[in-house]
């Protein structure tokens, strides 16, 4: 598997609409339903990527923090499930299920969400403000599976909390990497 890394959709971009089927759920959800004033966190996931497999914990940890402050939280997968069926949306609803996450796992069949976001890689993570602008895009924190880097979430953590004061996120944002996302006729 190729390591693949963000595109780093440019800052101040207001945040692509979509309406996609939550497969935890089972309800059709919009952008609008999950945007909160004080920020809101797009990630780009799926089930089977060792990236996104090391990362789910601290994921976990840090939505579970932040939604107690007012952040809403909703995570995409974008891959080609003819391809890969086990990112299927079945297999999706027993992924969220194990791994305990507290948001939406919305299902792109279309793959316009990933397109309209510029997404690349999984996991792939945007913040936005509470007018909906992109404020960080970018990388969870410097951990890898077998770097023998802890996750902390570092940099979401920053960039949330800097978002959340009002204040202006670090300049310095670096993109994330993983697996590329498996788009359909390639």
């Amino acid at each position: 598997m190729a390591l693949t890394e963000s595109n780093m959709l440019e800052l101040g971009t207001k945040a692509p609409d979509f309406t996609l089927p939550d497969t935890v759920s089972g309800k059709d959800i919009s952008l609008s339903d999950i945007q909160s004033d004080r920020a809101t966190v797009i990630m780009f996931l799926c089930n089977h990527c060792p990236y996104v497999i090391h990362v789910n914990p601290e994921i976990v940890r840090l939505a579970r923090e932040y939604q107690e402050k007012g952040v809403r939280f909703a995570a995409i997968s974008s891959n080609d499930a003819n391809k890969y069926p086990q990112d299927g949306p079945l297999e999706m609803k027993k992924h969220a299920e194990k791994a305990g996450y507290p948001f939406p796992y919305l299902y792109d069949e279309s793959q316009d969400a990933a397109r309209d976001y510029d997404a690349a890689c999984t996991p792939d993570f945007y913040i936005f403000d509470g007018r909906l602008r992109l404020a960080y895009r970018g990388r969870l924190d410097g951990s890898r599976p077998g770097s023998g880097i802890p996750l902390t979430g570092k940099d979401l953590r920053a960039a949330l909390n800097a978002v959340l004061a009002g204040a202006p996120v670090a300049e310095e944002q670096y993109p994330s990497a993983g697996c590329g996302i498996k788009w359909k006729g390639k």
